[in-house]
């Protein structure tokens, strides 16, 4: 028996042709869209963190707690994580805290381990959602400026500066 040699037809050409069509069209479409995003400037780039409008409540009577509030931003590529607060100015470390209610018309804070800042957005901390609580090593005023540094899962360490005001309750 001889072997008969393979010979192209039109419809073997045709399939496969279109079999290789869809993977290849699949291959374009993605490297197309890796493209436009890496030209948008934000693929894969680092977490841009921004800390603005730092302040601290004075602390009331004869106690040393309080709270501290940040507007945290991030403009970067990347989503990141806050993960703990500290302060040279604090008797103790201080804690991440997210207010809580109850059942009826009472609240709480409870701790957390950590708060997430997502691209394009942030976290405004409030009396009303996250916080920070501290205990003062010193009675402040109104006006002074207390350290902090914070820090984040890939931004690092952030210095900045909260000031010493009333409570604003929004």
């Amino acid at each position: 028996m001889t072997a008969h040699p393979w010979r192209p037809t039109c419809r073997r050409l045709a399939d496969t042709l279109f079999a290789a069509l869809a993977p290849a069209t699949a291959c374009c479409l993605a490297l197309g869209g890796l493209i436009a995003w890496t030209a948008s400037g934000t693929a894969g780039g680092p977490a841009r963190i921004a800390i603005t409008e730092g302040r601290v409540l004075p602390a009331y009577a004869d106690g040393w707690d309080t709270a501290a509030f940040f507007r945290i931003t991030n403009t970067g590529g990347t989503d990141d994580r806050l993960l703990k607060v500290t302060s040279p100015a604090a008797a103790g470390a201080p804690t991440l805290n997210r207010h809580r209610m109850t059942g009826g018309a009472a609240a709480y804070g409870q701790k957390v381990a950590s708060a997430a800042v997502p691209v394009g957005d942030g976290i405004t901390m409030s009396p009303h959602g996250l916080d920070v609580r501290l205990r003062a090593k010193t009675k402040w005023r109104a006006g002074d400026l207390v350290p902090f540094t914070l820090h984040f899962e890939h931004g690092g360490r952030i210095d900045t500066r909260a000031k010493v005001a009333r409570a604003d309750i929004r």
